[in-house]
């Protein structure tokens, strides 16, 4: 049976939604582990949940497990990641005609990360160099997908400006993009002034805030650096005040997430995607019950 778009359930919501982004697991260790976690959150019954895509096809076939565990397990509907790297048109055709035909309806369109190891994108010779190309591949081939797209609050680190990566993600949308999920950030008014210079470019797709709880300093420090995201100072004094104490560094990193969250929905969006990175967020669970009435 076809499962529901998330776009759908973005425009019939009468209260924001809650979906958690997983990664696939590379081995039985990590699958057991997925599976925990996965069993975990049910409780807090998140609207929707997406499963990350291995560059140079380190986890594509997992990724696809993983999706189908998500789906078995009760969570649906499940959003299959894809990424333009290292793939042919035939490839990605092939991935895209998988997933359709096991159920899925809706497919996260990124133009993905360089592989380890190489620090400049460079597509398949027979593949697709932009993420605006994946979701126009896609709708193409499957008009009823439903293709998120990526948000960078505080600019995409490739981009030649503010301006030009809101141009970029404009294509996206108008290509088929129906919603927009941000990168991670730590200061909400980030999110704020990107929102609102999508929304005077024309930008009219739901924008979903995307989060990260914390678990230590150098957690923090390593994921920044990778995406661009400015380290608020309180949080970081706040994680270098707990120190090596995994529990208290945890608690700063929830306690912070917690009150991004709830001065987000204060501002009426229209859902909330947490990067869980395959870790337990049971401490998580009250507020999470707390702001989304679960």
């Amino acid at each position: 049976m076809a499962e529901r778009l998330i776009s759908e359930l973005l425009a019939e919501a009468r209260s924001p939604l809650l979906s958690y982004e997983f990664f696939p697991p590379k081995d039985d260790a990590g699958m057991d582990q997925f599976k925990k976690v996965a069993e975990a959150l049910k409780p807090t019954r998140p609207d929707f949940v997406t499963v990350t895509f291995g560059a140079g096809g380190s986890t594509r076939a997992s990724t696809f497990q993983a999706c189908q565990h998500l789906r078995e397990a009760g969570h649906t509907p499940v959003m299959h990641h894809l990424t333009c790297v290292g793939s042919s048109r035939d490839e990605l055709a092939s991935i895209i005609d998988s997933v359709y035909d096991a159920g899925m309806r809706n497919i996260m369109a990124l133009r993905g990360d360089p592989p380890k190891g190489e620090t400049r994108f460079r597509p398949h010779p027979d593949g697709l160099g932009h993420a605006n190309d994946l979701v126009r591949f896609i709708k193409k081939r499957h008009p009823d997908i439903c293709c998120g797209v990526a948000g960078y609050p505080e600019t995409h680190q490739e981009a030649l400006s503010p301006e030009s990566d809101i141009l970029y993600l404009k294509d996206k949308v108008d290509m088929g993009g129906a919603f927009v999920t941000t990168q991670l950030f730590y200061d909400n008014r980030s999110f704020y002034d990107f929102t609102k210079r999508a929304r005077e470019w024309g930008i009219r797709a739901p924008i979903l805030p995307g989060l990260l709880p914390p678990i230590s300093l150098k957690q923090l420090r390593r994921m920044a650096s990778m995406c661009g995201a400015a380290l608020p100072a309180a949080l970081v004094r706040a994680l270098e005040k707990a120190g090596d104490d995994p529990d208290k560094a945890q608690e700063v990193g929830i306690n912070w997430t917690v009150n991004q969250i709830k001065d987000l929905l204060k501002h009426d969006v229209p859902g909330i995607h947490l990067y869980i990175l395959n870790r337990s967020k049971a401490p998580l669970a009250p507020a999470l019950k707390e702001c989304f009435g679960r």
